[in-house]
């Protein structure tokens, strides 16, 4: 018998940093998980534990270098840490660092400077370091968006088991997932962030969606149109169906105006656009 592939790390290790910039505060709260690879064979065939990195020192430097180097952007402290872990140890090969983020927005109280709630949608990065190559992945999580106008379905394939409506007005409800790769470092991480999403979200909002199909399509040729920096996106999206409420046994004629809404089963489209470069 052969190890044929290994891996251990270090996941859901949080922190919450406050920069402060005088009496202007910002926070940071991160998830990190860290994943090494590399010259560990012998800690599981030979009872040799004298490579393993302890994942326990894999935590502490999550939190020393958040402290001393986490930022208001992400990505650039995801970097940081796979660098380290390569640099370091000369028997790991590769560093996958994944970090989620609790995105917390600023609001104005009377009675208080520093004052924030959360934000919906979870942004994410992956960072994977090798020797002498970094690749950074940004996106977002768990992003509910809904539409009332502006979608239907029609011409689909049917079948004896079909009982499915064609629709030319119907909810659009999905919660996203996207993750974009860079090609190349941004002037800003944030802003290159913020670009892609409006881009996404215009095409979704203003756009009329044929199928979830088509709008993934489109979203993604937008996404890579506002930023030259990345060369691929990956979206997921998947239905949330608002199903609409029979309401004939009481008389009532229901024009599109009531829904019940249904968690399972779900449809998942999924696709990937790249550039054609």
């Amino acid at each position: 018998m052969k190890l044929s592939h290994n891996a251990y790390g270090k996941a859901g290790v949080r922190v919450l940093k406050v920069i402060r910039n005088g009496a202007r505060h910002s926070i940071k709260e991160l998830e990190v998980s860290v994943l090494l690879q590399g010259n560990f064979g012998a800690s599981y065939t030979g009872n040799d534990n004298s490579s393993i990195v302890p994942t326990d020192t894999i935590k502490s430097t999550v939190q020393v270098l958040a402290f001393k180097h986490l930022g208001e952007e992400t990505e650039p402290f995801g970097v940081v840490l796979g660098e380290h872990f390569v640099t370091k140890y000369a028997q790991v090969e590769s560093a996958l660092v994944s970090l989620r983020e609790k995105a917390w927005k600023q609001q104005v109280a009377s009675d208080a400077a520093n004052y924030w709630t959360e934000v919906g949608g979870v942004p994410i990065v992956e960072v994977t370091h090798r020797k002498g190559e970094t690749t950074v992945t940004s996106g977002i999580e768990d992003l509910l968006i809904l539409k009332t106008s502006g979608s239907g379905f029609e011409g689909f394939a049917k079948d004896e088991l079909t009982t499915l409506a064609e629709t030319k007005d119907r909810i659009l409800a999905t919660k996203l997932e996207a993750a974009w790769t860079y090609r190349g470092q941004p002037a800003s991480y944030s802003q290159s962030n913020g670009k892609i999403m409006r881009a996404m979200l215009d095409i979704f909002a203003g756009t009329y969606s044929p199928s979830v199909q088509a709008t993934l399509y489109q979203m993604g040729k937008a996404a890579l149109s506002a930023v030259e920096e990345i060369d691929e996106i990956s979206l997921t999206l998947p239905n949330k169906h608002y199903l609409l409420a029979n309401l004939a046994p009481f008389g009532l004629k229901n024009s599109n105006e009531l829904f019940i809404p249904t968690d399972e089963p779900y449809g998942k489209i999924h696709g990937t656009v790249t550039r054609d470069e």
